[in-house]
């Protein structure tokens, strides 16, 4: 007899010599991130770190339309996070945070928001469509970009700039994040994938060991972390959990299910 189809996994993964393709596979989510995407990526990083044989990593999501909206609120709402049990220290989406020596090129191809832009900005080099937009659009929900975005947007831009962006929730085109240097490249939408493979395929040619080395030095990053963040996570952290208390957070991710704006309250 048949058997039923088994739905598509949320992360894809496919080698190409030295390099490593992982796709998030939810277009019908605008390849939003909740638990099992998470924790399929921290798998598809960890088992790329493990791996001698890959020399770099590019990041994607499926379909033309979105990169990442970030974090799945629905799932949110409901109390699930994109953090992987036991892997916590991995950060959002099991790669934020994630300690690796492995260089890692997003290829934005189409809108990353909040966590999407995160993502992005976790990631050593950026290919973006030009139709791709960045944003952190978490105040418009009673949140804030708790997964770097507060702090790594004015590390990467002018100051001024990124509170525009933190500040407003307003999204910023691909041509603008170029200008500001927050991607390396703009291409048309179907050479985005072709364009970061081959920025991976350059690194890949490379030294593996002595890339790794550089990627840990240029980052500051000791033991598998970066020591000068720490204090920036442990802050997020806090404000965060005191933001998810609030009525104004419920009543954000209340009136996004509900198509609605929100009605805050300060509370």
């Amino acid at each position: 007899m048949p058997q039923p189809d088994q739905p598509a996994p949320t992360v894809l993964t496919e080698r190409t010599g030295h390099v490593l393709l992982i796709t998030i596979n939810r277009p019908q989510a605008r390849n939003a991130l909740d638990l099992d995407v998470a924790t399929r990526l921290a798998d598809a990083f960890d088992a790329a770190e493990a791996d001698p044989a890959i020399r770099c990593v590019v990041l994607t999501g499926a379909g033309d339309q979105a990169f990442s909206a970030g974090a799945d609120l629905k799932a949110l709402a409901r109390g699930e996070r994109a953090i992987v049990p036991g892997r916590e220290h991995y950060g959002f989406a099991g790669f934020v945070r994630h300690p690796m020596s492995t260089p890692v090129i997003a290829a934005v191809n189409g809108a990353a928001l909040g966590g999407g832009t995160e993502l992005a900005l976790a990631a050593d080099l950026v290919v973006a469509a030009e139709h791709a937009t960045f944003g952190v659009p978490e105040v418009k929900r009673g949140l804030l970009a708790a997964a770097g975005g507060v702090f790594r947007l004015p590390e990467q831009l002018p100051r001024k700039v990124a509170m525009r962006l933190v500040l407003t929730g307003e999204p910023m085109s691909a041509q603008e994040a170029l200008h500001w240097g927050l991607v390396n490249e703009v291409v048309a939408a179907a050479e985005v994938l072709p364009t970061a493979m081959a920025l991976a395929a350059l690194i890949a040619a490379n030294a593996p060991l002595a890339v790794q080395a550089s990627k840990r030095l240029a980052l500051g990053i000791v033991d598998g972390d970066r020591p000068a963040e720490t204090g920036m996570w442990d802050r997020s952290g806090e404000e965060m959990g005191r933001l998810l208390a609030s009525a104004d957070a419920a009543e954000g991710m209340r009136a996004f299910a509900e198509r609605r704006p929100p009605e805050w309250t300060a509370r």
